[in-house]
């Protein structure tokens, strides 16, 4: 784990995996391939995001939270800000164990909504967040949907990234700043801001 997470962190992300562990045969949260790497797969990897973010309050949407990745890791490592998480997960089987997660890890800054991304209300969320979602070029009418005007979008991104950027500022205009993943050789993340429709 990294340096800057809390022995009290620790254990409520140790908690999770053992949720996540425990509902994986009902429901596929994770391949069951990358249950022997979870800590460095899935916790790690998430982790990246709280190394770089630094919210200091309004509202986190997280995007297709699916097992709860990134979503679930960042609620708990920012559970001392004032900063309001929102879940969106349109599988219903995947928002119970998203609910039951919440309840058992007492994240109290943390609340599902059971929509499909599209249909929710505009969020003007602060920042934002997206794991294995979509291509860049389909989830850009996400954030352009959820974030705030001078919001930050955290998303994570495959060894086709650079790819997805070219596709997507094909509609529309944001500025991107990637960094290097430390999880994955040729993935990145990317810190998307001031998103809106390309002009003709």
């Amino acid at each position: 784990m990294t340096d800057n997470v809390s022995r009290e962190t620790m254990d409520r992300l140790a908690r999770f995996k053992d949720l996540v562990i425990r509902w994986n045969p009902r429901i596929n949260l994770v391949a069951p391939s990358t249950i022997s790497q979870f800590d460095t797969r899935h916790i790690e990897d998430c982790l990246q995001i709280s190394n770089h973010a630094n919210p200091e309050s309004g509202i986190w949407a997280d995007l297709g939270s699916g097992g709860g990745f990134p979503g679930i890791v960042l609620a708990t490592v920012f559970s001392d800000r004032p900063v309001q998480f929102r879940l969106l997960e349109s599988d219903q089987r995947k928002a119970a164990f998203l609910r039951t997660v919440i309840r058992e890890l007492s994240l109290e800054n943390t609340q599902v909504d059971s929509r499909r991304i599209e249909d929710a209300d505009p969020l003007n969320a602060a920042y934002l967040s997206a794991r294995a979602l979509a291509p860049l070029p389909r989830l850009m009418s996400y954030l352009h949907r959820h974030l705030a005007e001078y919001g930050q979008a955290w998303i994570m991104k495959g060894e086709n990234w650079q790819e997805e950027v070219v596709d997507a500022r094909h509609k529309w205009k944001f500025n991107v700043l990637p960094i290097p993943s430390t999880s994955r050789p040729g993935a990145a993340l990317l810190k998307i801001s001031e998103v809106t429709d390309a002009k003709p």
